[in-house]
């Protein structure tokens, strides 16, 4: 008989090596599942990972960061455009750059998109105690800074041996590639094991296909479904982000079409239906449209296809206010479905609603109800119109302004990324999504200074498509080094750089919770603590050309038009940059059509806070339970 074929190869090499065989497949088409790695080399990774990622050549390329959370923000932005069908790894040394990785975790796991961390770790035989950035743990040996990455992994693994490496792999791969379970996936490798040899089976190097399957509803959840929706008068349909990853854009169209059931949609959501569909009637909850809102507390059926019900979208179990209110809930995982007390028909989102538009032939709501959300659709959209126009093209712009001037030059192939400030509540409110991947939001951890890298990780995912990163100068300061990575790549985005001088958002948040914006604001303090409203002498567009980018500066409605129409025509890296107006001295866009639950002080001193908190009690009375 014949010994089994091995080939002898350190710990790092047969990694690589195993990652570049790696393949998802659905629907009968073939991605890499992990199709390059990100990494900052330091002890604990450079002759581990680093020598093997540079004698594997091709085989899974190397993409140098600047920052180790940024590089786990590109390889997100990268799985997210590609519906977590391929992947990127991200490695770093054992210290803080193990550390820096928290937040990028966190993130792909609170959004559930795949990206696989290599963190180095310290020796596994303990020949050196302590290393260098070993943190020592008195009450035990076996902790290292890695395991703060335990808590926001879906799988976690340290590998002290290298056997171990083969189950390890295995089942990093499983996860990365489950539609239910995947997101952050750790694999922490000590630096002593990295470069140990073995003899490894040749068939862990053979192809590997993860099919991702479409699972089907189940027939008896499936007719109840029926009959929840061929019993509802006003049902509401709420798209969320696992429309977007499950590729079923379009069956949600044939869906909507076939019953004239208006669609909503969450942050994650919103593209599932192009805007001017008659049935979309735009975002929904505390940053949603007046539209979508006004129809959920009246809704007597909602229908949640792939969302995981955040506070924001229900007005922090506020918004969904008709007393007979019953909820249907379609997701692939378990976990969501049962959301809400509802009832629950777990299946992949395209293959559930082909299946629902199948049953409900012939079923289609009443022609009032279509036509009454049909009326408070085009209200919204001359309000859109309103906050988007400016009538003087010499003016300095507002916010909304500027997504006007951007709405007024973009088509179906750009895409906006944009995560964290005031930004996205307008966007939610008021932008006009022209397709399924336009609208690239990261709201479920809502991270500053994710736009920039995860920009880069979009425009690798869509090299054809204009790609733009809508950033405040909040965000741009805590995360600006990625436009190094652009330029040294050539990787062409496009930054629009919004200066207001401060976080808007939480400014608002302040003001009205009773904070009366303490601690917000980007201007010089006088002695006694308070603002004098100057602003500080900052040239956030002079950093953003010291880092290499072409900055374009416009001071008025014209200008930036002009700079944004250049931005999308030249071939390199390109920042827009603009100061607003703020909201107080320029209409807007329309305020918050429903309420977001932050606690306010039960007793205070001051008068806002005092009637900040008679408000806040006013809200809380109208929160209910759905069970």
């Amino acid at each position: 008989m014949n010994a089994p074929t091995t080939r002898r190869l350190t710990v790092a090499q047969a990694l690589v090596e195993f990652l570049a065989h790696q393949y998802t497949e659905r629907d009968g088409r073939r991605h890499r599942l992990i199709n390059a790695c990100w990494g900052i080399f330091g002890h604990g990774n450079v002759a581990g990972l680093g020598q093997a990622l540079l004698e594997s050549g091709d085989a899974l390329p190397y993409l140098q960061g600047r920052n180790e959370q940024a590089m786990v923000h590109a390889a997100v932005g990268y799985a997210r455009q590609c519906d977590r069908l391929s992947a990127q790894a991200v490695t770093t040394s054992i210290g803080p750059g193990a550390t820096n990785l928290v937040t990028g975790a966190a993130l792909a796991t609170v959004n559930r998109l795949p990206v696989l961390l290599l963190p180095g770790d310290t020796f596994a035989t303990r020949t050196a105690d302590p290393v260098l950035q070993q943190l020592e743990v008195p009450q035990a040996g076996d902790v290292s800074v890695n395991d703060a990455l335990r808590p926001v992994s879906r799988y976690f693994d340290r590998v002290t041996r290298p056997e171990a490496l083969i189950p390890a792999a295995l089942q990093a791969m499983r996860v990365l590639a489950d539609p239910v379970d995947t997101g952050a996936v750790t694999l922490a490798l000590p630096q002593d094991v990295q470069a140990e040899a073995y003899d490894w089976p040749e068939e862990f190097f053979a192809d590997r296909v993860w099919r991702v399957t479409r699972p089907l509803p189940d027939a008896d959840a499936l007719a109840d479904a029926v009959r929840a929706v061929r019993g509802a008068r006003r049902p509401l349909l709420i798209a969320g982000g696992g429309v977007h990853h499950s590729e079923a854009e379009d069956a949600l169209c044939a869906f909507a079409d076939a019953t004239g059931i208006p669609v909503a949609s969450t942050q994650a959501g919103k593209g599932s239906l192009r805007h001017d569909h008659p049935a979309d009637v735009g975002g929904i909850g505390h940053t949603g449209t007046a539209t979508a809102d006004a129809l959920a507390r009246e809704a007597d059926l909602v229908i949640g296809v792939g969302t995981r019900y955040t506070d924001f979208t229900t007005a922090s179990a506020t918004l969904f206010a008709e007393p007979g209110v019953r909820f249907l809930n379609l997701n692939i995982a378990p976990f969501d479905s049962h959301k809400l007390g509802a009832a629950s028909l777990v299946a992949d989102a395209r293959a559930g609603l082909e299946a629902l538009t199948k049953e409900l032939s012939g079923h289609r709501v009443d022609a009032e109800y279509e036509a009454a959300y049909g009326v408070a659709k085009a209200d919204w959209e001359r309000r859109v119109d309103a906050a988007f126009g400016a009538r003087d093209a010499s003016v300095r712009p507002s916010q909304t302004q500027v997504l006007g001037a951007l709405d007024a030059l973009v088509d179906d192939t750009d895409i906006l990324v944009n995560a964290a400030g005031s930004l996205p509540g307008d966007l939610h409110k008021l932008w006009r999504a022209r397709s399924r991947r336009q609208y690239h939001l990261e709201y479920g951890y809502s991270c500053m200074g994710y736009e920039i890298p995860a920009a880069i990780g979009v425009r690798m995912a869509a090299p054809g498509r204009p790609v733009w990163a809508l950033v405040g100068d909040g965000t741009y300061l805590m995360n600006p080094t990625e436009i190094v990575t652009a330029v040294q790549e050539g990787i062409h985005i496009n930054i629009v750089l919004i200066q207001n001088h401060g976080y808007a958002s939480i400014g608002g948040l302040s003001q009205a919770t009773g904070g009366e914006r303490f601690g917000t604001d980007y201007r010089f303090r006088a002695a006694d603590g308070t603002y004098t409203g100057a602003p500080l002498p900052v040239d956030l567009a002079a950093n953003a050309a010291s880092l290499g980018m072409h900055v374009l500066r416009a001071a008025t409605v014209g200008e930036l038009r002009a700079a944004l129409a250049e931005a999308r025509g030249a071939n390199r890296p390109t920042c827009v940059y603009v100061e607003t107006e703020t909201a107080d001295t320029v209409p807007g866009a329309p305020e918050a059509q429903a309420w977001w639950d932050v606690p306010v002080a039960e007793t205070a001193t001051r008068p806002a806070a005092v009637a900040a908190r008679e408000a806040y009690d006013r809200h809380t009375a109208g929160r209910r339970r759905h069970l």
